[in-house]
């Protein structure tokens, strides 16, 4: 599978070493062209290029958005119809700007990004897990210590992509349910960036306040 890149910053780069270790390849994009992106490209490796934002679109089958919420409304929606979008995304008002719609707890940020993406199936999944974890507390299947991370999303098909990534990565997943159930392990919440099995997992995003 190829996995399209939108943003290449610190969760960006690690996802993609994760998913090139689970054997796919990747595409490299960010806001300041692909030229910029040769250092990074080299460490990844040969399953890996640098590419424009609408090539990482146009040539991932699925796609991880993975830039400042700020930014989300500047994104091109081309060559994303129909396809599976991996949402990384927080909310932080110091660096985004006060989005009174998140303020009252209307919607979530990955509703936000769904609206903006009408056609395509938006999954939330790795915002809440550290950078750097998503590489060093990798377990394989079946490890006790394996960490279970939450997902949501409306669209099944796309949440059993999604799921089969992450778990090939090291993780299992636990589904938290609809898009709008993120909210449960957004930032700021019990479950956010818990380093924990299912059992743990399940409790704390039942203690998350809508």
């Amino acid at each position: 599978m190829k996995i399209g890149f939108i943003g290449s910053g610190n969760i960006g780069q690690v996802v993609a070493e994760g998913a090139i270790r689970a054997g796919h390849s990747v595409v490299m994009s960010n806001s300041r062209g692909p030229e910029t992106l040769t250092e990074l490209v080299q460490k990844l490796g040969p399953k890996a290029k640098a590419g424009t934002s609408e090539q990482a679109a146009r040539e991932g089958d699925i796609v991880v958005v993975t830039v400042p919420l700020r930014a989300l409304p500047q994104l091109s929606t081309d060559g994303l119809a129909g396809k599976t979008i991996i949402d990384t995304m927080n909310y932080y008002p110091s660096r985004d700007g006060r989005i009174a719609s998140l303020d009252n707890g209307s919607t979530t940020t990955s509703e936000l990004t769904a609206r903006h993406f009408p056609e395509a199936h938006v999954v939330k999944a790795f915002n809440s897990i550290y950078a750097p974890e998503i590489k060093t507390t990798a377990k394989p299947k079946g490890d006790p210590e394996r960490r279970t991370l939450p997902i949501a999303g409306d669209d099944p098909a796309a949440k059993k992509v999604v799921t089969d990534l992450i778990e090939a990565m090291g993780f299992d997943v636990y589904d938290a349910g609809s898009l709008h159930e993120g909210f449960r392990f957004q930032n700021g919440t019990p479950a956010y960036c818990a380093h924990v099995n299912r059992t743990d997992l399940i409790h704390l995003l039942r203690q998350a306040e809508e």
